[in-house]
């Protein structure tokens, strides 16, 4: 996805712009809302993928000049202190984020381009909750990380295979 651009009806630090869904859980938890602060939670809010600190400063910095990585840092190390954010290793040898708000789903990583997409199956949430049962317990808590290398063109699981198609000049 790209998320180069970003429109807003108010400055993101701005104290009487609407409070975002990261920062009211902010506020919930007892944290002092600083401009900064306010900033990096807009983008992470409005973020529909898994930023790593590095993107987030990225996109911080298109919005205030004034943001300092290590600001970013400091922040995102807090908030998941707070439960308001989850680490996710990806792989590529940085952490990336989701907002704990985000609902159960999992993810299934293409291991060559890097891409995220996020999923729910209810087949697959009925199976682990038998094998739970199966060995006694309770599911309180479940995360699903696949990685794979996505087919060049996924198949239609409608269509029967057929004879390949013939190009242009064939």
């Amino acid at each position: 996805m790209d998320h180069a651009t970003h429109t807003h009806a108010k400055a993101p630090h701005d104290k009487g712009a609407d409070p975002t869904r990261i920062e009211r859980l902010c506020i919930e938890r007892g944290l002092k809302m600083t401009g900064q602060r306010r900033l990096i939670a807009r983008v992470l809010s409005e973020a529909e993928d898994h930023p790593d600190v590095e993107e987030l400063y990225r996109r911080a910095i298109a919005l205030d000049s004034k943001v300092s990585i290590a600001t970013v840092y400091r922040t995102v190390r807090l908030l998941e202190e707070k439960g308001i954010l989850e680490r996710r290793d990806f792989g590529g040898g940085r952490s990336r984020y989701d907002p704990a708000d985000r609902g159960h789903h999992h993810h299934l990583i293409d291991v060559d381009t890097g891409t995220v997409l996020e999923f729910e199956d209810e087949e697959f949430e009925r199976l682990v909750e038998g094998i739970a049962a199966r060995y006694g317990f309770t599911l309180v808590q479940q995360r699903l990380e696949l990685f794979g290398k996505k087919a060049d063109a996924a198949p239609d699981p409608r269509r029967r295979p057929g004879p390949p198609l013939k190009k242009d000049g064939e």
